[in-house]
């Protein structure tokens, strides 16, 4: 049995093709069915949906045997023990810097400030602000980091964005990018060995599909 760690949303849906295009197509859609296990047309092929951010805790334990995680979460996890051998291009955003229109995050940059930073990236936004110099205190937020500038909680925010839409519609301005984020294919290293005559040809498919994209 192979066993594929996904997360609902964004990412499931652009791997739709990739899975298809493997010959694998799930039995029931994760948005409206509460299954947390999802057979496919394969009997030796399943999916388990999980959240984003424990993707690659499954496929580093060997719960799962491959799974798709954004580089957001393959950075702050660390990517132990994890073969990535793609970059799917799917899901595709930017790790940026904001904050509330007006702040002068520039002169503080220079003038080397003190700021208070809210994100749910913390090891990521931990090592951008050392390899500048700058001194910041890190709030851990899970959710709505938009509101934290808005209110006095942080200075700044670090989190994905993907049109801007929602930074502007909160008067916010992303003001430096960390980096482009998209979404990487992880292989359980054990698994790949054990079990490569049914894995890599998926591995293929995926890169083959990839490459005609690009």
């Amino acid at each position: 049995m192979i066993t594929i760690a996904l997360s609902k949303g964004r990412i499931f849906e652009e791997t739709l093709p990739l899975l298809a295009a493997a010959g694998i197509t799930p039995n029931e859609d994760p948005e409206s069915s509460r299954k947390l296990i999802i057979a496919t047309n394969q009997d030796d092929v399943r999916l388990i949906i999980v959240r984003a951010a424990d993707v690659p805790t499954y496929v580093q334990n060997g719960a799962a045997d491959l799974g798709i995680a954004g580089k957001d979460v393959l950075c702050e996890h660390g990517g132990a023990g994890l073969y990535q051998p793609l970059d799917l291009k799917i899901a595709r955003c930017r790790m940026m810097v904001a904050v509330r229109e007006g702040f002068d995050y520039a002169g503080c940059v220079r003038s080397g400030a003190r700021l208070k930073v809210a994100t749910k990236y913390v090891k990521t936004a931990r090592e951008h602000f050392a390899g500048k110099g700058m001194h910041v205190d890190l709030i851990k937020l899970y959710g709505s980091m938009e509101l934290a500038p808005l209110v006095g909680l942080a200075d700044a925010i670090v989190d994905l964005v993907s049109t801007g839409s929602t930074l502007r519609a909160n008067h916010l301005v992303a003001v430096e990018e960390i980096m482009p984020i998209s979404s990487r294919l992880v292989v359980n290293q054990a698994a790949l060995k054990l079990k490569r005559q049914q894995i890599q040809p998926i591995i293929d498919t995926f890169a083959e599909v990839v490459h005609q994209k690009v």
